[in-house]
Parts: structure tokens; sequence; C-alpha cells
């Protein structure tokens, strides 16, 4: 069994200081924690940056601030959104302006990484709309800037819709598929759908798991046993055991190294993860990028 890549999640669109005082929002606190977790074992971090009032947003700048302080201090493959703000009302039809704004930190920033939402769902009371023009354009300019896509799928059709773009020449193989379970309004987080969903992606394709709430726990065990990766972090999920507040992104880490290390199963350093995910090895640390004068 090949080891297990753990992606750090530590932010979300959500989460909020109600939820749990420990949730970072601004950059330097986000960059902090997501060191914290790479030193606790984390291959890989999956980014979002919050504005000033701590709401969800795609500000470039706030994203630059976050990877250039990474950059400075570790090696971790950096995955950034492109979901946009949930903050905002979903349910409209997306502008141009907002399709821009999405595609915008991934083009200006070229990560390794970054999100790719393969369909409209449910989210709580809200839609998430991510319609099939937007999902070409969004995967022929990844492809254009050389950054890999996470296919994040929240329903069975999402996979059916990137075997398309894959079909298109869109997506390149191997592909990367991100299961989020668990979503009031999308897929429940049972066993049943976990395995349905592994069974329905192409053959040679990497998949991990991201239980939300109390099915991060169960859900990663499960894609641990079965030879998966894991995501985890306060975007998901604040408590680390029933009844008490993880402190920290870097403790959701250290409880996967754990659980891999009682079953057996080595944990990717990020070289590995590079080779499991397809992406280049890193022959040289990043180049620093240039900082915007109002955040130097």
């Amino acid at each position: 069994m090949e080891p297990l890549v753990i992606t750090v999640a530590p932010t979300g669109s959500s989460t909020t200081r109600e939820h749990t005082p420990y949730v970072p929002l601004t950059p330097e606190e986000i960059a902090d924690e997501i060191f914290a977790s790479r030193q606790a074992g984390a291959a890989v971090a999956h980014v979002h940056v919050r504005d000033a009032q701590g709401r969800a947003c795609m500000d470039v700048a706030g994203f630059q601030r976050v990877v250039q302080l990474l950059r400075r201090r570790c090696d971790i493959i950096l995955n950034l959104t492109s979901s946009g703000s949930v903050n905002d009302d979903p349910a409209r039809p997306m502008s141009g302006l907002e399709e821009d704004e999405r595609l915008g930190p991934l083009i200006a920033l070229r990560p390794e990484m970054a999100s790719f939402d393969a369909g409209s769902t449910n989210l709580l009371d809200r839609v998430f709309i991510n319609h099939p023009a937007f999902l070409e354009r969004l995967a022929q300019a990844m492809l254009e800037a050389h950054v890999k896509p996470e296919i994040e799928v929240f329903e069975p059709g999402f996979i059916n819709n990137a075997i398309v773009l894959a079909e298109k020449g869109l997506l390149q193989s191997p592909v990367y598929f991100q299961f989020i379970l668990g979503v009031s309004g999308a897929l429940p987080a049972t066993p049943k759908n976990l395995i349905h969903l592994v069974e329905s992606i192409p053959r040679g394709s990497a998949w991990s798991v991201a239980g939300v709430g109390k099915a991060q726990l169960p859900m990663a065990a499960m894609a641990v046993a079965m030879g998966g990766h894991v995501r985890v972090g306060m975007e998901d999920n604040v408590y680390l055991r029933k009844g008490v507040l993880a402190r920290s992104n870097a403790e959701f880490v250290k409880q996967m190294v754990e659980l891999a290390e009682v079953l057996g199963r080595p944990v990717a350093t990020v070289a590995e993860a590079r080779r499991i995910l397809g992406l280049p090895p890193l022959a040289e640390p990043p180049p620093r990028l240039p900082m915007p004068a109002d955040l130097a």
C-alpha cells in the first residue's frame, strides 16, 4: 500500500470564531497553522483566505501573502481554492466578474495544485453553482498554468463530469479526486457511499476523502485502510473527539499520523506525495514571489 498523503485544510470558507476560537483567519495565522501541520506530517495544504471581516474571499494579495510566508519556511505542496465565497448568494447566475475572481489566484500565483469543484450542488441552505462552461474555462486555465486540479466530488455525477473533461483533453492523468462527504444537502458520509465513489473513478486515479464534522475521523480511518488519502482540518471539523475542540490544525494531522501507525501504513513525505499526485519533483526551492507594496 502506498504511503498516506495527509492534506490539511486549516480555514475553509465557513468556519468562524463562533464555531471555534482557534480557526486561523489572517494570512499570518493561516501560514503558521500550515507550517505547524507540515511539521506534524501533512504533505499538502488546501488554502482559503478571509477578508478583514473574517469572510471568505478570493483576494489575490491574501493568497500571495500566505504563499510567500510558507515558501520562506517549508516545502509543503500548496493547493489553493478556486471555489469563491459561499458568503455571497451562489444561487444567482455566476457573472463573468465572479468567474475572473475565482480564476485570479491560480492564474496570478500558479500554485502546484488548486481545487476543482466538478459540478453544482446544495451546500446547507445554498446552491453552489459550477456550470459546464465555467468548468471548461477553469480546466483550460489550470492546464495552461500547469496547475494540478484536485477534483472535489460532492455527488457521484461530479466524477462523470471530470471524465468528460478528461476525454476532451482538459484534465491530465493521473486524475486526483477529493471526496467531500457529509455536507448537509450533498452526499452523506457513509461507508457505502465512499466505496461506491472509489469504485466509480477511472483506474489509476488517486483519491482522498474529507469527512465533514463527526464524519471526519471514521471516513479518514476507512481511507487509511482502503489505500486512499485523507484531508483533515478546521475547514471540515473543529472537534478532535466528541466534545473536545482541537486547539490547532496540527492536532488533526498528528491524529492521522497516529492512526496510520496503528494501521501499519507509512505517512508520505512531500517528495512521495508529489509522485503519488503526479506532480514534478521539486528540483530547487520555489522562487520567492514579489510582495505587493501594501503587504511588504
